[in-house]
Parts: C-alpha cells; sequence; structure tokens
C-alpha cells in the first residue's frame, strides 16, 4: 500500500468542557443529559446533522418493542425520551407490544429541544477522527468538518459512537467479532400510500406469530418457549411469493422482517426487511456497498408488497433511513465484561447502575420479557482499560455475544448511557478517574435522576 506523510499542523482548539459525549443515539443522549443535569459543562458530538442515532439517522423507530404486561422495565433517561416523544406528538402504538413507536423525523425536533432545555452545547456535522491523549490519558479529540480541522478539550470524555470508535484509537483493548458472524446490518425504510384498512384486515385474517420466524435462515431463532404464540408484524409470504413468481430475484429467498406502524394517513413505517451478512461498520468500503445493496433490495421488497400484499397495491416509498443499520462491531474490554450467564439469569451486581429487563435479540435467540425478570447493568462494564479519563456507553460496553443481543437495544444503550454521564459529573467533583470512582456516588445521583438501579 502506498503512503503519504502529512505535515505537522497546528490545530485551533474551538472548544474546552467539562464533559464530552461523542456520539448523539440513545446512549449518547442519556450521556449528555445525566452529566448536564449533574452539574457538569456537557458538549455533545454528533457527525451527522440531527440528534438521535439509530432512531433518528437509521429510522429504527421500534424503541421498547418488547415491553409485554409482566416486564419490568427500564426508568429513567431511556423512558423519558419515549414518554417525551409521546408528548410532543412523535410517538404512536407499537402493534407487538406495550410500547410507542418513535416518529424518526420527528423525534430530530425532541431530541433538539432535550438538548437545548439541558443546557448541553450542541456540535453537529463534526466528526471525531482523533482522541487528543497524554501519557495514557485522554484529553480531548481532533474533529474534521466543513469548518476544517478543529479539537475540542474535555475534562471527561463519554465515548457513544457506537463502535468504540474513540476507545480503539486510544489504545483500550477491545473485540471485534469476526465479519462472518457478525448480526446483520440493514436498510430501513418507510412507504406511504398504504390502505390502512386493507393492511390490517389481511394481518388480522393471517396473523403472525414468533414460531413464524423459524425456517428462514436469517429468522432462525431460538427462545424460551413462551414467545412462540404471541402476535408477531411479521411479513415474509409477500417476498415468497414474489421469488416464486420471478418478479424478485431468487437470492431474496430469506427477505422477511417486521414493520413498526400503519397510520391512518397511509404511512408505513420501520419495514426492517433487508438484512445484509458480513458487513463491518467500521470499515468505509463495507458500509458503502451496504448502502447500495440495502437500497436495491428495499426497492424489490417494495415491489413484492405492492404485487402481493393487500392495501400496498398504490404504494410507494416514503424515505430510506439517512445511513445503515449497525448492530455488531467493537466491544471494549472492560473493567468486567458481562456473559450470558448474566443477561439470562437475572444478575444482580453491587455496582449496578440501571436495569433492563430479560430481552435478548441476536445471534438465533429471542427472549421477550413476560415475565418480570430483569438484570443489573454494572458500572465496571462502561470502564474501558488502559485510557485514563475516557468512558463508553451504548452498545459497545463491555460483554459476550449474547449479553451483546440484550445490552444493543437502545432502551439499555441509554441506561448505560445515563450511567456514564452521571459518573463523568461525579468523577470531576471528587477528583477521581472513571476506574476508581465512587459508585455509591454514581448510584446516588442516577436515584436523584429518576433511574432504577436495583
Amino acid at each position: 500500500m502506498t503512503r503519504i506523510t502529512e505535515p505537522a499542523r497546528d490545530v485551533d482548539v474551538i472548544v474546552e468542557t467539562d464533559v464530552l459525549v461523542v456520539g448523539s443515539g440513545p446512549g449518547g443522549l442519556g450521556a449528555a443529559l445525566a452529566a448536564a443535569r449533574a452539574g457538569a459543562d456537557t458538549t455533545i458530538l454528533e457527525r451527522n446533522g440531527c440528534f438521535g442515532g439509530n432512531i433518528t439517522q437509521v429510522g429504527v423507530e421500534g424503541f421498547a418493542w418488547y415491553r409485554h404486561e409482566a416486564t419490568i422495565d427500564s426508568e429513567g433517561i431511556g423512558r423519558e425520551l419515549e414518554e417525551r416523544a409521546k408528548a410532543m406528538g412523535a410517538a404512536s402504538p407499537e402493534p407487538q407490544s406495550i410500547s410507542y413507536a418513535l416518529d424518526a423525523e420527528m423525534f430530530k425536533f425532541v431530541a433538539d429541544v432535550l438538548v437545548e432545555e439541558a443546557g448541553i452545547r450542541p456540535m453537529l456535522h463534526r466528526l471525531c477522527v482523533a482522541p487528543i491523549l497524554e501519557d495514557g490519558v485522554i484529553r480531548g479529540v481532533i474533529t474534521e468538518s466543513k469548518s476544517g480541522r478543529e479539537a475540542i478539550l474535555a475534562r471527561r470524555v463519554v465515548d457513544a459512537t457506537g463502535d468504540a470508535d474513540v476507545a480503539a484509537r486510544a489504545g483500550a483493548p477491545y473485540r471485534k467479532t469476526p465479519k462472518e458472524s457478525m448480526l446483520s446490518a440493514s436498510v430501513m425504510f418507510s412507504m406511504s400510500g398504504v390502505n390502512k384498512r386493507r393492511f390490517i384486515e389481511t394481518v388480522k385474517a393471517d396473523p403472525q406469530k414468533y414460531r413464524d420466524w423459524a425456517g428462514n435462515f436469517e429468522w432462525d431463532i431460538v427462545t424460551d418457549g413462551k414467545e412462540d404464540d404471541l402476535f408477531s408484524p411479521f411479513l415474509r409470504k409477500p417476498f415468497k411469493q414474489a421469488v416464486a413468481d420471478g418478479l424478485i430475484p431468487p437470492n431474496l429467498i430469506t427477505m422477511a422482517g417486521t414493520w413498526g406502524t400503519v397510520t391512518d394517513q397511509g404511512d408505513l413505517t420501520y419495514l426492517n426487511l433487508i438484512h445484509l451478512a458480513e458487513i463491518d461498520g467500521t470499515d468505509a468500503d463495507d458500509l458503502t456497498r451496504g448502502e447500495i445493496e440495502g437500497r436495491r433490495q428495499a426497492i424489490h421488497a417494495i415491489d413484492a408488497l405492492r404485487a402481493y400484499m393487500p392495501g400496498c397495491e398504490d404504494a410507494k416509498l416514503r424515505n430510506f433511513g439517512m445511513t445503515l443499520g449497525i448492530r455488531d462491531t467493537r466491544k471494549i474490554e472492560a473493567l468486567y465484561d458481562l456473559t450470558e450467564a448474566d443477561v439470562r439469569g437475572e444478575a444482580r451486581f453491587g455496582d449496578a447502575i440501571g436495569i433492563f429487563p430479560e430481552f435478548i435479540d441476536g445471534y438465533g435467540v429471542l427472549i421477550l420479557p413476560t415475565t418480570g425478570r430483569y438484570f443489573h447493568v454494572p458500572y465496571r462494564s462502561l470502564v474501558p482499560k488502559r485510557v485514563g479519563h475516557l468512558i463508553v456507553a451504548g452498545r459497545s460496553i463491555g460483554g459476550d455475544r449474547i449479553s451483546h443481543a440484550a445490552v444493543r437495544s437502545m432502551m439499555c444503550c441509554a441506561v448505560s448511557g445515563q450511567g456514564a454521564g452521571a459518573a463523568a459529573a461525579v468523577s470531576l467533583r471528587t477528583g477521581r478517574d472513571f476506574a476508581d470512582v465512587d459508585v455509591d456516588q454514581v448510584r446516588a445521583e442516577l436515584r436523584r435522576q429518576g433511574a432504577r438501579i436495583d
């Protein structure tokens, strides 16, 4: 590979802040709101033009689709995001649970309001490209944008990138699932012009259950059995018929998935039908390939729905998600790495910074929280090794494969985010680094903010 040497340059420091949160998905929003509400001068950095991450940029509107009558769910900022969206007209009832699906477009505004109300310094359209390190301690980050190359200095940094970008580039050890075993990537999309009455009548005439996911390669799952007879907004038959009739290519025989809501105006949203294997979300070439192939497959899916799903005859594409949905890349090696036994066995930890129901979705396992079981999220799983003044929030916290299939949920990302933000404020206030912070003080702050930690 040919290489060049970049010349050294001076970079302007444009902001100095107490807490810098890199990334603004549920984990980043949770961290920034928690840190600001705990009294820290807080800045949130986002590479795109809106906050919300998977919600707004990918279009994952099913924020808590796992919630059932007996579910003991997380509380705190994650639940606040859902309730605030409802109050601002940015959510509607979700068809398979007792939760609300978020309106991805309107939630962009909801997130703006939350950030502004908390007094957080917003920095959109800036990509973090490198950490600033001194003797193994992170002091801030370098960004690139239309404004050029700039520096942000921070006393504490929260990596909420989802891919542990900051931690990895700072030298923190991490694991990454081999590409051939990674959870699939998705292109989410929505349609307009759907006849709601005809669509719902068809769904009711042939209601799909979770057991109907079986036998479709990508959708083969192992459950506890209690999930099998629950209703699922699952679509597969239109695509099988389209392949059989030659309407779409035969390599799309595994096309299947779920829909989120269908509105009175005829919008069919959060169509999670496209599943792309071997896409590494930390590889720009893979991301390019995934975006283009995913959109191509989505158009085939629309053709199949128009032909074989009553109510969709006159429908058309409304929008694609702004970017590819990535489920699985890096995970830090934390002070404690969660295990499958922890998330399936109601693990309890003395340093818990939140709870999450026994919901597992990934690697061929689907367990829904219908019996009130839940596990603790330990503070130590947020703390990377070898890098000072850095904490991680979101799906890249420490853990194994099956624990990842639990903590990658957006609600759980908000749990770890709120824990990380509160810890950053306590760390500053007490002058202790994250590995040595008094967790009881962190837990006290989280209780003050309304989080459930036990």
